[in-house]
């Protein structure tokens, strides 16, 4: 029997994912007890100084109108200007930038790693917020510090009445039917597309575990484009077997169909898919992160050789496939033995003993000397 894991109170990851999982909303009491926040208030406003780090500010009431969107990065007279209460800060991917928060994303393992966005988190003054909204992808609201009064309503798509005079979604007409005071520690999921307005009652900070998925305009986009390249240009509509035309001017529906059936058995490139799929949900989301890094660990052989490791950045996202027997690894692809990409998407470390079962990948301009030299693998902090 698999035991519940504690962030989902008494109930056991199958009957979460069954259950609730890109389905209905679900609060969780007390997920994290005795939760300490690994960021404050602070240290998030000092973050979003930074130029390569991505936040913004929301004031419900800014100079220039309501729910005001500011872009980071922020300078210390910005955050000294600000009102005592109404204004929210946003860091993203905080994730990666601090060891803490990259730990708490082991507690979300049980979705694949290739499905989750980053973590952001957030500091809202007293009465913070960011208005109602919704989002097209499933998160997890963690409560950090202080309190937050969460009302959800139902939920809302592109046809749905926005406020005009902001940058922002915030929804026109939302009624809450429910509410719920979060505390640190609590946590509520909450499905695509269902209306939320949190609301701080007093400073706090709130942490979101956002999961994403590729819009279905954009998959076909590009999935077509790519599986494209693979078909020879002898390969074209056809007809044998044609009935005379009652109209010549007439596209049937025996001619749509047709096609449709054609494109079926096009598209029909399980591998190529999965190619295409894997480099898109390991595209790194900050690839200026990796060019900074880019051969930073060059002397990686002799490194690993003296017990140091090398880890995956943590700015990479990493998968595999097992048809075709290939390790994604920010939006590139390489071919790899399957135990190999297997343990590293698991640990997301490199070890001497790895080298020593599969030498073939220590090769010069192997694929260990790919990840290095695109900025993919790096020592440890503290090796550098």
């Amino acid at each position: 029997m698999v035991k519940p894991l504690t962030h989902l109170g008494d109930l056991p990851i199958a009957d979460f994912l069954r259950d609730y999982w890109q389905r209905k909303p679900l609060l969780i009491r007390n997920a994290f007890p005795d939760f300490v926040s690994p960021v404050s208030g602070e240290e998030l406003a000092g973050m979003a100084l930074e130029q390569e780090v991505e936040s913004r500010l929301v004031e419900e009431s800014g100079k220039d109108g309501p729910w005001q969107l500011r872009n980071g990065p922020f300078t210390e007279s910005d955050f000294l200007s600000l009102p005592a209460s109404h204004w929210t800060l946003l860091v993203q991917a905080v994730d990666q930038w601090l060891p803490e928060v990259t730990e708490l994303k082991e507690c979300f393992r049980f979705i694949p790693d290739w499905r989750l966005d980053d973590v952001m988190i957030s500091y809202a003054a007293d009465r913070g917020s960011v208005g109602p909204h919704y989002d097209f992808y499933d998160v997890f609201l963690l409560q950090a510090e202080g309190k937050r009064l969460w009302h959800l309503g139902p939920k809302a798509d592109e046809s749905s009445p926005r406020v005009e005079g902001t940058p922002l979604n915030i929804l026109r007409d939302f009624e809450a039917e429910n509410s719920w005071l979060l505390e640190p520690g609590d946590m509520l999921y909450l499905p695509p597309q269902y209306s939320h307005w949190g609301i701080a009652d007093g400073p706090c900070t709130t942490i979101s575990i956002g999961f994403r998925a590729p819009s279905a305009r954009v998959a076909l986009e590009d999935l077509a484009s790519e599986l494209a390249m693979a078909l020879p240009e002898h390969i074209r509509y056809s007809d044998p077997g044609l009935a005379p035309a009652k109209n010549p001017g007439e596209i049937d529906s025996a001619a749509v169909q047709r096609l449709q059936e054609q494109l079926g058995r096009w598209i029909q490139q399980p591998q190529n898919i999965a190619r295409w799929f894997g480099a898109v949900m390991t595209e790194a989301k900050y690839p200026d992160i990796l060019a900074f890094e880019a051969g930073a660990a060059e002397d990686w052989r002799d490194q690993l050789a003296c017990g140091v490791e090398l880890v995956l950045n943590p700015g990479s996202r990493c998968a595999f496939s097992r048809d075709p027997q290939v390790l994604f690894v920010d939006g590139e692809f390489f071919s790899a033995p399957i135990p190999f990409a297997e343990n590293f998407c698991t640990i997301k470390t490199l070890v001497e003993r790895d080298i020593e079962r599969f030498p073939e990948l220590a090769a010069a301009g192997g694929l260990i000397d790919q990840l290095v030299a695109q900025g993919s693998l790096i020592y440890p902090p503290e090796v550098e």
